[in-house]
C-alpha cells in the first residue's frame, strides 16, 4: 500500500499574460489505507491536487510522492473515479469492468475472477450484460467505482464522485461506499464539496480555505467515530443525527464561513493573500 505526501506545493496557472495563484504552500499526507477528504470554497485547489497525485497536472512547485516515488505520471498504482462516470457506452457492465485488467495483462481466469467479486460487491448482479444507457446516475458510478477497484491499485482517487447523483441515490452510494472501503481498505484521497458527506466517510478531513488554495486545518474524524461507536448505525441518517457528527458539521462549517467572512470584509484572505471569487 502507498501514502501520498504533498509537499509544499504550490500551483500557478497562466492565462495569456496573467498569473494566477491557485494553491499555495500546501503540505499534507494521506497514510496508508486511510480514507482523506478534502473540503473547500470553490477554486480553491482540490481537484487540482488529487489530479497531481493521479500525475495528470503537476506542481510549479514542491514535490508530490505516492510511496516512494515522486509522481511524473499516471499509474496503475493509482485509480480516479470522477464525477462523470467515463464508462465506454459500447460496452456492457461486464466489458467496462474487464478493461483496465485486459489492458494491464491480466490472465482470462483473474479477469473473470475479478470482475464477478466486483459485481457482487457492488450490487450489480442482473445487470452484467446491460450498457451504460441502460442505467441509472447511480448504477453507472457502481460500475465506476467496480472497475476502479478490480485494478487493485493502492491508491483511489475519488473527484466528486457523487455530485451528479440525486440525493437518495447519492446516500445510498455513500453506505455503500462505507461498506466497500472497510471490506477493501485502500489509501483513498475523497474530493467533495458536501461537509455532510466528508463527515460520514473520512478518516481525516483537509480544510481548506478560498483560492488560493491553503491549509485551514485538518480534522480528526476517524478517532470520533471509534470513541461514539458511529459503526453500529447502519444507515447515515442515524449518524448525522449525533451529537458528535453535529459538532463536526458544524466546526467545519464554521471555518469555512469564518475564512470566507474575513475574505470579504478586507478583501485579502487570512494570510496576506489577495482573495478571489
Amino acid at each position: 500500500m502507498s501514502s501520498i505526501v504533498f509537499r509544499n506545493v504550490r500551483r500557478v496557472f497562466r492565462r495569456k499574460s496573467e498569473e494566477v495563484l491557485a494553491l499555495d504552500d500546501v503540505s499534507f499526507e494521506v497514510r496508508e489505507k486511510e480514507f482523506l477528504a478534502i473540503v473547500g470554497p470553490s477554486g480553491c485547489g482540490k481537484t487540482t491536487l488529487l489530479r497531481m497525485a493521479a500525475g495528470l497536472d503537476f506542481p510549479s512547485s514542491g514535490s508530490v510522492m505516492v510511496g516512494e516515488r515522486e509522481v511524473d505520471r499516471p499509474g496503475p498504482d493509482r485509480a480516479v473515479v470522477f464525477q462523470q462516470f467515463a464508462l465506454f457506452p459500447w460496452k456492457n457492465v461486464e466489458e467496462n469492468i474487464d478493461f483496465g485488467l485486459r489492458c494491464t495483462g491480466v490472465s482470462p481466469k483473474e479477469r473473470n475472477q475479478a470482475v464477478r467479486r466486483y459485481i457482487e460487491l457492488m450490487g450489480l448482479q442482473g445487470h452484467e450484460k446491460a450498457y451504460p444507457r441502460q442505467l441509472s446516475g447511480g448504477m453507472q458510478q457502481r460500475v465506476a467505482i467496480a472497475r476502479s477497484y478490480a485494478l487493485d491499485p493502492d491508491v483511489l482517487l475519488m473527484d466528486e464522485p457523487f455530485g451528479a447523483l440525486d440525493a437518495q441515490t447519492r446516500v445510498e452510494m455513500q453506505e455503500e461506499l462505507i461498506k466497500l472501503c472497510r471490506e477493501n481498505p485502500r489509501t483513498v484521497l475523497f474530493i467533495t464539496h458536501s461537509v455532510e458527506e466528508a463527515v460520514y466517510l473520512a478518516d481525516r478531513i483537509v480544510v481548506m480555505t478560498r483560492r488560493p488554495g491553503r491549509l485551514r486545518e485538518i480534522l480528526d474524524v476517524a478517532s470520533v467515530r471509534k470513541r461514539e461507536a458511529w459503526e453500529k448505525f447502519e444507515h447515515i441518517e442515524e449518524v448525522m443525527d449525533l451529537e458528535s457528527f453535529v459538532h463536526l458539521r458544524t466546526h467545519i462549517w464554521r471555518l469555512l464561513r469564518e475564512h470566507q467572512a474575513g475574505a470579504d470584509a478586507s478583501g485579502v484572505a487570512p494570510g496576506g493573500a489577495a482573495a478571489h471569487a
